[in-house]
């Protein structure tokens, strides 16, 4: 079901495109993951959004977290027809998913345009499964730098608004009827005059074009995996601190613990999460030691983490 009002889904009068067509390139996910698997805990074992078919033998584009260590995938359409999918590749650095649908889904396949040409103020589409009663008239508030506390980081996010109440996965559809992004999260925003607004952050697809012939190859890009701490930090009043720790993460491992504030970096001092986070993976590729600056309790320490790749603690695809 959906609380999104008539008055604030697309008109077709309104749109230059085929939006029933572009509609129906918007599919339900719906994912099974094993009650060992090491985001579980965190992201749950069923989980359920959507994806966008962008290519006509059935390859779609998710947010990964709906498919970081599924086991199952069904992708439901918009008449009720299920067919089970599964993960081509996850790619961590980006946020994306891909799905490879197992059986026909006479459906087509939404073109990708590009989120560069998006401006402020400008009208979108904000699409989930279910034609126009999922789907919610939005504006681009703002693109800019996201840092987000599981370790990852966005040079320039798309943050749109009013909200999706089913965000995770959704299409952002430009003007002219391409996709321009995959919606992530649900985030509030400060706007001019100082207000909170609630809206969606969404990954644009731009990022995911240049290493999709990657992807689909090999599962994964081909540039050396980052280094992951499992260390889940939040800026709290111009300050750092750690809010959670993955249970026999590298963090936790080399005694982080909750409650820390991370001081600095290799040295350098840090109070932005984005510059922590380009601070550690300036330091070398997963498997180098990081070395931080902390605060305990008002004394200072110093210690080492060893990070890993964060794909080596994950289950793997389930591949048919």
């Amino acid at each position: 079901m959906t609380d999104i009002p008539a008055s604030a889904r697309p008109r077709q009068q309104d749109l230059p495109y085929d939006l029933e067509r572009a509609l129906s390139a918007v599919v339900s996910i719906r994912t099974q993951i094993p009650e060992d698997a090491m985001t579980a805990r965190m992201l749950g074992t069923e989980r359920a959004g959507h994806g966008v078919v962008i290519r006509e033998s059935g390859l779609i584009a998710t947010i990964g977290y709906l498919v970081t260590e599924a086991e199952s995938i069904w992708i439901v359409d918009g008449t009720g027809k299920a067919t089970a999918g599964h993960t081509v590749a996850y790619d961590q650095e980006t946020g994306y998913g891909l799905i490879q649908a197992l059986g026909r889904l006479e459906l087509p396949a939404l073109e990708m345009g590009s989120a560069a040409d998006l401006s402020e103020g400008e009208a979108v589409v904000l699409a989930g499964s279910g034609g126009r009663s999922n789907a919610i008239s939005a504006r681009v508030q703002a693109k800019r730098e996201f840092a987000g506390y599981w370790e990852y980081l966005l040079d320039e996010a798309i943050f749109t608004a009013p909200p999706h109440p089913t965000w995770g996965g959704a299409g952002l559809i430009g003007h002219d009827g391409t996709l321009r992004g995959i919606g992530s999260l649900f985030v509030q925003q400060v706007v001019s005059g100082g207000d909170a607004v609630d809206g969606n952050m969404i990954v644009p697809i731009d990022i995911l074009q240049p290493i999709l012939d990657e992807l689909l190859t090999y599962g994964k890009t081909q540039k050396p995996p980052r280094p992951w701490l499992g260390m889940m930090t939040t800026e709290m009043d111009d300050a750092l601190v750690v809010a959670g720790l993955v249970e026999g993460g590298p963090a936790e491992r080399a005694d982080v613990r909750v409650g820390d504030f991370v001081i600095g970096v290799g040295g350098e001092p840090v109070d932005e999460l984005a510059y922590m986070f380009r601070r550690i993976w300036a330091t070398g590729e997963a498997g180098v030691g990081i070395p931080l600056t902390l605060s305990r309790d008002g004394e200072m320490l110093d210690l080492t983490v060893k990070s890993v790749n964060r794909a080596d603690l994950l289950k793997s695809p389930q591949l048919h």
